[in-house]
């Protein structure tokens, strides 16, 4: 479910928001929860909570939910059972071998075109996400571990890249917030390489450190998902 303590916030964007747009309002904010994580693997919701939490009715979200089945970013087991799905191995290894591929072109092309604003940006970034770690901050960690992966794209200029980047963060994103929650493994080794890349428009190594980035917590995921399946 999501934070209570945004909950008085959520209520008041939601009221101003017409009928036309709620349902899409609703679906990216729900997206953008799975996206960081703040939703976990297995985790199970129901329309009413989803609805009480954003201070609105239960059509919208009913629709909102609709899509997000139909993006297999949901789960329905049964009527009343509705849960962030646990992704199957299988499933885990495919995305990753296409996030790999596309996330290196991103990192790539935001190394060719950096300015320094946006080196700038990045670097703050990563300060936050290693100081949220340092304080055991993980939901804030894992948030800017997602905002740096997708700042590559918008630096780069590849707004369809990040569209379908986003779609494969639905999928992912609990699996890995709930990966990095546990383990509190360092998530920003490859960012600095990253950076140092786009410094010197290095988009070869820009595209390298961010391989490396996703394929290192392959083998932990995986083992991660095993645990999940037990329960």
């Amino acid at each position: 479910m999501m934070h209570q303590n945004s909950t008085t916030a959520n209520r008041g964007e939601m009221k101003e928001l017409n009928k036309d747009s709620l349902g899409h309002a609703i679906y990216g904010r729900v997206s953008q929860d799975l996206i960081r994580g703040k939703l976990q693997p297995n985790q199970k919701l129901t329309i009413r909570g989803l609805a009480d939490s954003l201070g609105t009715s239960s059509t919208p979200v009913r629709d909102a939910v609709q899509r997000l089945l139909q993006d297999n970013a949901l789960e329905q087991r049964s009527m009343r059972d509705l849960r962030v799905p646990v992704l199957t191995t299988a499933a885990y290894l495919e995305i990753t071998a296409i996030r790999t591929e596309l996330e290196g072109l991103a990192a790539a092309g935001a190394a060719a075109v950096a300015q320094d604003k946006d080196v700038a940006m990045l670097k703050r970034i990563v300060l936050r996400n290693e100081e949220a770690s340092a304080a055991g901050k993980w939901p804030l960690a894992i948030e800017m571990n997602q905002k740096f992966h997708f700042a590559l794209a918008e630096i780069a200029g590849m707004p369809i890249l990040l569209g379908v980047l986003s779609r494969l963060w639905l999928r992912t994103g609990p699996l890995i917030s709930g990966y990095y929650a546990k383990t509190h493994n360092d998530m920003v080794e490859q960012h600095h390489q990253i950076i140092a890349a786009c410094e010197t428009h290095d988009s070869a190594a820009a595209r390298a450190a961010m391989q490396a980035d996703i394929e290192k917590p392959r083998n932990g995921i995986t083992r991660y998902i095993q645990t999940l399946e037990q329960k």
